[in-house]
């Protein structure tokens, strides 16, 4: 690669190169991403925020070719992406089943819902299935106490969660989503 032409990138680094397309174009997401944001203040973190929603995680290479591009040390981009919540340094799933461990969902059996999630997806919160559905995550809460304990699917809640509803629950999520 010469680096020269318009638009051609000289220095194509993460996702590229190894033999397939998909790689670079991923690599060109980013930049497009970047580009976007040249003059806005706070750009960093809408940079990551448009990341993590294309990707549903921050990769590190991601944020490497952040940093080059705006010029600015590694240690900053990967600051703000661990400082706030909202970004993941790991894969997410499409959808994010978030189990409530606040006081009040504690109490009424939260550990309970979450084992049962754990079974029937077959993974551990913190987890992402291996076909990259669902993510399953512990949160501390979701304010919606009352309706301990609670389950949110995408944002939707599910309040006064008990182990055997688990099934039937993420059936008529899963149909809701068919349709």
């Amino acid at each position: 690669m010469d680096g020269g032409g318009p638009g051609v990138r000289p220095h194509l680094t993460f996702w590229s190169f190894q033999g397939k397309g998909e790689e670079i174009m991923k690599e060109l997401e980013v930049l497009d991403i970047i580009s976007r944001y040249q003059d806005a203040n706070g750009r960093v973190s809408g940079i990551l925020g448009d990341i993590q929603q294309k990707y549903r995680y921050v990769p590190e290479e991601a944020m490497k070719l952040v940093a080059r591009e705006l010029k600015i040390p590694l240690t900053q981009v990967y600051g703000v992406a661990t400082f706030y919540a909202a970004y993941s340094l790991e894969p997410k799933g499409e959808h994010l089943i978030a189990v409530c461990h606040g006081t009040a969902c504690h109490v009424k059996g939260a550990a309970q819902l979450s084992e049962r999630l754990e079974k029937e997806l077959q993974i551990k919160e913190g987890q992402t299935t291996k076909d990259g559905r669902f993510t399953l995550e512990g949160v501390r809460c979701l304010g919606c106490c009352s309706l301990a304990p609670v389950v949110s699917i995408d944002g939707k809640t599910y309040g006064r969660m008990r182990p055997e509803d688990v099934p039937g629950t993420l059936a008529e999520w899963q149909e809701e989503e068919e349709k």
